[in-house]
């Protein structure tokens, strides 16, 4: 019996000194029954000789070339170009497991259709890896073995771009790379959130995730906070705001500041909430700010909350918890 095809979609761009690692973490998959479909985004540096050597040894590796502009564009060409039946993604300067391909597919043919297949994620770096991206991978890892993935997905991307894989059937149904919106991983995570495709917990470190200073998460303007922020807003008021209820913003630094003028800007009512006594009863874009205690004498309030240190986190959780409110329905840490 023929084993099901997997298309891999992999973008790239000036990645020459990691394309050969990459692409031989592909080649030695114990799966063998998949195609490469990877496409050139303008490089300068001499990155498609590199995949045009491999392409000329591998007949699975298709190499193209990008006729548009960014990420978003190579994507839809690459899937364009796909014949599998089961999408996963896969980033030019990462690593892949030997085994993740095929314990991907299993973990999908096991759960079916309305799964999306994930897998623990590693970082790694010449220099070391820093305090952040280490509690990234901790917290990323940690719901991905739960499969609980989506229960604090307005805090940050919650599905690994390159460490997915889903029916064909079921990426089409999500949009695909349909949408024009950055951060493309982040809008993706949404769309799977969205059509209610289960995450398969998994314990198994499948992928490794390269950090360097010119990687395109920490150069783009595209993967700014801004449009994170925007991109959290707007699914929030789409897929979780309930407008029979009071809304409530809970803190007004930095964050809390670009929520509530995204949230003005969309004419919705919201009551500010602040812990810091220099703000406390003071205005913010024409908005009075008021002490948490504020929020006893709403009735059923939702409560968006950006407040980002840790020790004040789990004080405003036990605070909800003590008010009997529950995370992704009475209130959304947003950071």
């Amino acid at each position: 019996m023929q084993k099901p095809l997997i298309s891999i979609l992999t973008p790239f761009k000036n990645t020459a000194l990691y394309l050969t690692d990459c692409i031989d973490s592909l080649i030695n998959q114990s799966y063998t029954n998949w195609e490469l479909l990877i496409v050139d985004d303008h490089s300068t540096d001499h990155s498609y000789d590199v995949v045009l050597a491999f392409a000329e040894i591998d007949k699975r590796i298709k190499l193209l070339n990008n006729s548009g502009q960014g990420i978003i564009e190579a994507l839809r060409l690459a899937y364009s170009k796909s014949n599998g039946a089961y999408i996963t993604r896969m980033d030019s300067d990462d690593i892949m497991h030997p085994d993740k391909l095929g314990i991907m597919l299993h973990d999908l043919q096991t759960h079916g259709k309305q799964h999306v297949s994930l897998g623990l994620v590693s970082y790694f770096c010449d220099g070391g890896i820093g305090d952040g991206y280490a509690r990234y991978e901790s917290w990323l890892n940690g719901l991905t073995q739960k499969g609980k993935n989506y229960s604090e997905i307005y805090k940050e991307c919650v599905i690994p771009s390159p460490c997915w894989m889903m029916h064909r059937d079921d990426f089409n149904l999500c949009g695909a790379f349909s949408p024009n919106r950055y951060p493309e991983d982040y809008d993706l995570a949404f769309r799977f959130y969205k059509n209610k495709m289960s995450c398969i917990p998994s314990s198994s470190v499948l992928h490794h995730w390269r950090d360097y200073n010119t990687r395109a998460s920490r150069t783009d303007e595209h993967y700014a906070e801004n449009h994170f922020l925007e991109l959290k807003v707007d699914y929030f008021l789409e897929l979780n705001y309930d407008a029979s209820r009071p809304l409530t913003i809970w803190g007004a630094g930095q964050k809390g500041k670009k929520v509530a003028q995204l949230l003005q800007k969309k004419q919705i009512p919201f009551i500010w909430i602040c812990n810091n006594p220099k703000k406390i009863g003071k205005h913010i874009y024409d908005e009075l700010l008021y002490n948490f205690e504020h929020l006893k004498v709403l009735k059923n309030p939702q409560s968006v909350v950006n407040v980002a240190n840790t020790e004040a986190q789990l004080e405003i959780k036990a605070y909800f918890n003590t008010q009997k409110m529950l995370s992704m329905v009475d209130y959304f840490f947003f950071c």
